[in-house]
């Protein structure tokens, strides 16, 4: 097969293991393509931002990385690290997830972008830096490019610091690029921009994009596939409408119970009752379920293994109770032998 036939960003059974033995991440499969755009959604500490760090070859020091990562047919997993720094910035692209601390403070924007040009790009001119530069602040839509380029950090709003990282991101063309939350710690209008400005830049670039969140809602009109991670672990994944119209996961449907509505359909917002679980700490059987209304004996003893469910690809040994139940309106009781 050529690699022009080979899927963008193929993930098969990757697992992340620290050397006390402990799983944080557990057998996660997907695919991300060119010119999509894939959401990982899941609460904090599901292992959504470790599970994208170790496709970077960032994953937290002496922990293990198994399993199959593969850029256009190139496995990524135990690629020598020379070799990874030359695909970090120009195949895979990065927006870290805190804009207000990830940028230094004493070096203009424009440098910092240059940096970001200069680092595959040894034998570019000043003017040629200084030209991408002022191309890629126009690209993210910061206005006046060439004044805000000899600005520094505190002279930019946080939705405008935001759009520094991406241009940073995009420097170098990259095939794939992960935004680790990129509209955390924004108000929702700054939101709704930085996520316009990431899809028009996946559609005139064909780039694949992933998008992590906490947030069902960011991903609602911006992504094609979602994968939903809970504990470490798949719990749902599917087209994005199937996802939010046909979800057959107590947890999916738990996160969208959560949103509001402009229907009128619900009177208050409904949250998951209870917290994640540590990863130390992982319950046994299925690890939702603690927090779960339909969870039966079988949950307690026995975790649930992936598999094709109508529309969806789910982790519930109860799926098929949630067939044909509108999303928010589920029922909490399982039909179980």
């Amino acid at each position: 097969m050529g690699t022009s036939q080979q899927p963008l960003l193929n993930v098969r059974n990757l697992r992340v293991t620290l050397r006390n033995g402990l799983e944080i991440v557990r057998g996660v499969d997907f695919v991300a393509e060119a010119g999509k755009v894939l959401g990982i959604v899941g609460e904090s500490g599901s292992g959504k931002s470790i599970m994208m760090r170790a496709a970077m070859g960032l994953s937290p020091s002496l922990s293990t990385v198994t399993g199959s990562i593969r850029l256009r047919g190139e496995e990524l997993v135990g690629a020598h690290e020379r070799r990874m720094q030359k695909l970090r910035g120009s195949k895979i692209g990065l927006v870290f997830q805190d804009p207000m601390s990830a940028l230094n403070p004493v070096i203009t924007i424009g440098k910092l972008i240059a940096e970001a040009v200069r680092l595959h790009n040894p034998d570019m001119s000043a003017a040629g830096v200084r030209r991408r530069t002022i191309e890629l602040l126009d690209l993210v839509a910061v206005p006046q490019p060439e004044l805000r380029a000899n600005q520094y950090v505190h002279e930019f709003s946080g939705g405008m610091r935001q759009r520094v990282m991406i241009a940073m991101a995009i420097a170098n063309n990259p095939e794939v690029l992960i935004a680790d939350e990129p509209t955390t710690a924004l108000d929702v209008t700054v939101q709704a921009q930085i996520l316009e400005v990431l899809k028009n830049l996946q559609t005139r670039f064909s780039i694949g994009l992933i998008l992590i969140t906490h947030d069902l809602g960011v991903v609602a009109g911006t992504a094609d596939t979602v994968v939903v991670m809970y504990a470490g672990k798949v719990m749902e994944s599917g087209a994005v409408r199937d996802i939010f119209y046909r979800s057959r996961h107590p947890y999916t449907r738990g996160l969208l119970s959560c949103l509001p509505t402009i229907s009128g359909n619900r009177s208050r917002l409904e949250p998951i009752s209870g917290s994640p679980p540590l990863l130390s700490a992982r319950p046994v059987g299925c690890p939702f379920h603690p927090r779960c209304s339909m969870a039966q004996n079988t949950c307690r003893s026995e975790e649930p293994k992936l598999r094709q469910v109508d529309d969806v690809l789910t982790a519930c040994h109860f799926a098929e109770s949630l067939r044909g139940v509108a999303t928010g309106q589920w029922t909490s009781r399982a039909e179980h032998a």
